[in-house]
Order: structure tokens, then C-alpha cells, then sequence
């Protein structure tokens, strides 16, 4: 698995996790699915990207997208 790949999986669980914390707890948590639109959003401007500084120091591999 590539870096890319990675921050993509990492970024959709974050997106079923929090529809579910909504549903299940608090409807307060569409603010957590907000943020992660949000840092995708801006990920896809600048091309910084936290969660691939820490797929990065994990060892994951490079992709085409983040490097």
C-alpha cells in the first residue's frame, strides 16, 4: 500500500466513523465529518496533508500525491 492509498483509506474511515458516532450518540459529531472535509479540502490546495506526515514516519511508501 502507498502513501496515497493510505491517507485515502485513513480519510474515508474517519468519514464512516464519525456518520456513526452521529447516529449512535450525538448529532454534534457532523463537525468532526465537517473537519474532515475541511482538511481534505485544503489537503488538495496546498498539498499538506498531517495525516501523510504520519503514514510518512510510519514507513508507508510513497506515492504520487503526497511526497
Amino acid at each position: 500500500m502507498n502513501l496515497d492509498r493510505a491517507v485515502m483509506a485513513f480519510a474515508g474511515t474517519m468519514i464512516f466513523v464519525s456518520l456513526a458516532l452521529t447516529h449512535f450518540v450525538s448529532p454534534w459529531w457532523w463537525l468532526f465529518t465537517a473537519f474532515i472535509g475541511l482538511n481534505l479540502l485544503q489537503a488538495s490546495v496546498t498539498g499538506f496533508c498531517p495525516a501523510a506526515i504520519v503514514f510518512k514516519k510510519l514507513g508507508v511508501s510513497s506515492g504520487c500525491a503526497f511526497k
